[in-house]
This record gives C-alpha cells, structure tokens and sequence, in this order.
C-alpha cells in the first residue's frame, strides 16, 4: 500500500479534496479517461446485460471503469472492463477485501489495475466510509453511469454527488414499475437514456476497437444454442463463462446472463 503524493485534478470537483489517497497496483490509470458505472446490488437480468456490455466496449475503446468494488453493477462493471482497465474504490482499506464475495475480484484488480481509498491500512467499512467512497467513485469519471437504481437505494448518493458536481448523468431505459430512481431522472429530464451503446462509447473511445469486434461467443450464446453446440465451437470459454456466471445451462441449451 501507497499514498499518492500528487494531485488528481478530478477531485476538485468534491465537497474537500481528501486529506489522504491510498493506492495498491497501477497509478497510471489515473491519467486515462474515465467514466463511473455504478448501480443495484441485486440486478435484473436486463441491467446486468447491458453493463456487460457498456464496460466491456468502453473498456476495448480505451476509457478505464471506475466503480465502487460492490456486488451487483459494480463487479459486472469492474469484470467485464478487465482487471487491467479498472479502478475499484474502497470504502475500507486497500488490505481489506471487501466485500469478501468479490475477494477474488479485487485482488486481479489489484495486481493489475488499481484499487484506491481514502481510508489507512486496517480501516474496515462503516456506514459513512459507504458515502465517501461513493463520492469519490463519481469524482473520477467523466460522466456517471447508474445502470439500475430503486428510490432511495444507496445509488441516490452518488446521484446527488454528480448533480452537485455538475456531472452528466446516464441511465438504461428501463420498463415502467422497474429501476424508479433511473426513470425519476429520465422524467425530470436530470439524466439522458443510452439506447444505443455503440453510439454512446464513442463519445468516450480512445481506440476505434470497441464496435465492430463484437464478442462472437457472447453473439453465440445469445442464440439459445445447445451446450453440446457452444462445446463444440468454443471450447476454451464455455467452462469459463459458466463459472463466472456469464451463462447458465437450462434444459441442455445455454442461456447468456451477461
């Protein structure tokens, strides 16, 4: 663990610019552009395809994911930007792993990306360290993603830290009855629908990679193929994406999740 001795310009947009930053892995992805991603721990199957999708071409077009290191949004955001690509901002210190579900999540990050935090070695997660962490999640991008939120969820922070930061603020376009605090945003004309994720990556993209490489397995999956099919094509992903949670086996025939 580090403290980072320099001055991220990005942090002058909050309330106080933090006493201390502390950093294990890459500091230089400081310097990329960068958008945050955050939203729902418990996630529809929608929001968490799209995310998946959101990170992963942002990643591939060169702008580095930020996120709050949770479950829900935060991982598939983190994961599917790749470890090398993302930031994961703690609410604990960088020693501690938390939560211990994404363990393993945040240690890749670790040797590959960059985990951050205002909080000393040892420090363990408290209701208050939650709001500084998610202020500083929204600090660092360019812009502010909530790809799934409920009225009064923990995401309404880091709505109000990009309002008062005077961030530009992104949602999916959800049904009615579903994600209230993305379609409050969309009503009161405070946050601008993605309907088209191509589009919307390249404002942002560095690189040109991200649109037309679509992920052929991903394009398969989706299909509803067999699994004797999926085995057959791909067979060095098809265990992978099954122990990661990006599909699921339902009567002999592969359901793509993320």
């Amino acid at each position: 663990m580090n403290k980072v001795d320099r001055k991220i310009p990005e942090l002058a947009s909050m309330k106080s610019y933090p006493k201390e930053l502390f950093y294990s892995g890459n500091l230089d992805l400081l310097d990329a552009k960068k958008v945050s991603i955050v939203g729902a721990r418990k996630t529809s199957k929608y929001a968490r395809a799209l995310t998946y999708e959101l990170s992963n071409k942002l990643s591939r077009g060169g702008v580095c994911i930020v996120s709050g290191g949770a479950i829900g949004v935060d991982a598939i955001a983190h994961k599917s930007a790749g470890s090398s690509n993302t930031i994961a901002i703690l609410p604990c210190g960088v020693d501690i792993k938390y939560p211990k579900i994404n363990q393993n999540l945040l240690t890749d990050i670790q040797k590959n990306g960059l985990l951050l935090s205002q909080f000393a070695m040892g420090f363990r997660a408290t209701p208050w360290s939650f709001v500084l962490r998610n202020e500083l999640v929204v600090a660092l991008g360019e812009v502010l993603v909530v790809a799934e939120a409920e009225l009064g969820s923990g995401s309404m922070r880091s709505i109000e830290f990009a309002k008062k930061m005077g961030k530009e603020i992104f949602v999916f376009a959800h049904r009615l009855g579903e994600s209230s605090a993305t379609n409050e945003l969309l009503k009161n004309g405070e946050a601008k629908a993605i309907y088209d994720i191509d589009e919307f990556v390249s404002r942002f993209a560095t690189t040109k990679s991200f649109s037309v490489k679509s992920d052929l397995f991903e394009e398969f999956c989706k299909s509803n193929p067999t699994y004797d099919e999926v085995l057959k094509k791909y067979p060095e992903r098809i265990f992978e994406a099954e122990l990661s949670g990006q599909i699921e086996v339902v009567n002999g025939r592969v359901v793509f999740l993320l």
